[in-house]
């Protein structure tokens, strides 16, 4: 197999002072995004796969130069990631009959950024391809696991009261359309019964259509196209695969909150728990509606931060921001879509056999993004990957090299 530059290791920082870090982070928050003038590609060679290898690379940490975006504001106090005093053991792992180590892995599936915590510290953390700490790397699907745990918080503050209450009480733009019976906790498990074609390499699905409208920059036509859709199954029947449920589901709660959704994601979570850097998420037009299936791009270390905020019951500047006992109940499995497998509010339950004992789940996006979280070894991992193909690009399943490394921490 072709030898990639292995990823470069994040060093131990030097120990300074309080008055100190403060200075250091402070100028860092200032100098201009390192990865600014680097050319990237549009977004129909995006979806149909036709990015070279490394202009997939400088793409997806700049995709908040594809569309509009809203800026998701950071704190001025970030939550400590301390360096493990324990480094990460060897992983070793069977796939398919053939032995791979980590360094397999990430150069196999040309991982750019991972980052193994374990009981809140970091093991390893590493970068490649000219990423670094400071890099923004895209979401993806991953976004949708962050709507609806904006939905937890909005539930747990009030402003969604149930999540057994119709759509339209919220959005009475989709009244009178196949949404028009259609409860929160349906949208949550993808179980609307809405018809909806989510194939990228086919240029006449619905979801090839949501991407276009995003391309035109048009305010609010990503739910007038919603609307237009049609009824497949009773509502509650049937698991579906849909971004586009996604997109109502973000602007419920939007609509539900009375702001936008970068801002609420800022008040409730990104700010309170101690996110370092300002993160990014696409709009559908200009000063917009956010996209709530995808777009949000951020640092390695914050995503593993949204991770343990997860992990650790949804608890961000000493309050409850999310309802007691929401890990479980995000995480549970709702139903299985023939083409997807199994799926649970917004996440992914794990699919191997360890991974299922653990009780793991997964954010997870197309071209390869993951933030992975295992309640049971308290663990969390966040990789990036460089996938040039939407779907079917890795070699190694990823949830068995997630397991792997759960395997050999303490």
């Amino acid at each position: 197999m072709p030898v990639l530059p292995r990823l470069k290791r994040r060093p131990l920082p030097v120990l300074m002072g309080a008055a100190t870090l403060a200075l250091s982070l402070a100028a860092s928050a200032t100098q201009p995004y390192p990865h600014a003038q680097e050319p990237i590609g549009d977004v129909q060679a995006i979806y149909d796969g036709k990015l070279s290898p490394e202009l997939a690379i400088t793409t997806f940490r700049n995709t908040d130069r594809l569309f509009p975006v809203r800026t998701i504001k950071a704190g001025g106090h970030p939550f400590p990631l301390p360096r493990s005093a324990k480094p990460l053991a060897p992983v070793a792992f069977e796939f398919k009959g053939k032995h791979y180590s980590l360094d397999d892995y990430v150069t196999t599936n040309r991982v750019t950024g991972l980052l193994v915590l374990k009981d809140g510290k970091i093991v390893d953390e590493r970068y490649a391809h000219g990423n670094t700490a400071e890099t923004r790397w895209m979401s993806m699907s991953v976004a949708k696991s962050v709507t609806s745990t904006l939905v937890g918080a909005a539930l747990q503050d009030g402003s969604i009261k149930s999540l057994d209450d119709k759509v339209t009480h919220y959005l009475p733009a989709l009244a009178g359309s196949a949404y028009d019976q259609v409860t929160v906790r349906q949208i949550l498990a993808m179980r609307s019964g809405v018809k909806w074609n989510e194939k990228y390499t086919d240029p006449t699905s619905d979801e090839r259509h949501l991407i276009q409208l995003r391309s035109e920059q048009v305010t609010g036509s990503l739910l007038k196209f919603m609307a237009t859709l049609t009824t497949a199954a009773p509502p509650g029947t049937r698991t579906n695969y849909s971004t586009g449920e996604t997109q109502v589901l973000g602007q419920l709660v939007s609509a539900a909150v009375g702001k936008p959704l970068t801002q609420y994601l800022s008040e409730k979570i990104w700010a309170p728990y101690g996110m370092q850097t300002d993160a990014k998420w696409w709009l559908d037009g200009a000063n917009g509606n956010e996209v709530g299936g995808s777009g949000i791009s951020a640092t390695l270390e914050d995503y593993g931060r949204f991770g343990q905020f997860i992990l650790s019951g949804g608890k961000a500047g000493g309050k409850q921001v999310l309802p007691e006992g929401w890990l479980s109940f995000a995480s549970a499995v709702t139903g299985s879509d023939g083409a997807y497998g199994e799926f649970a509010s917004m996440w992914w339950p794990g699919w191997t056999d360890a991974s299922k004992a653990d009780k793991a789940f997964t954010a997870a996006g197309t071209f390869g993004q993951y933030v992975y979280i295992n309640p049971t070894k308290n663990v969390v991992i966040v990789v990036w990957q460089a996938q040039t193909q939407p779907t079917g690009g890795k070699v190694i399943d990823d949830m068995v090299a997630f397991d792997a490394i759960a395997k050999v921490l303490p």
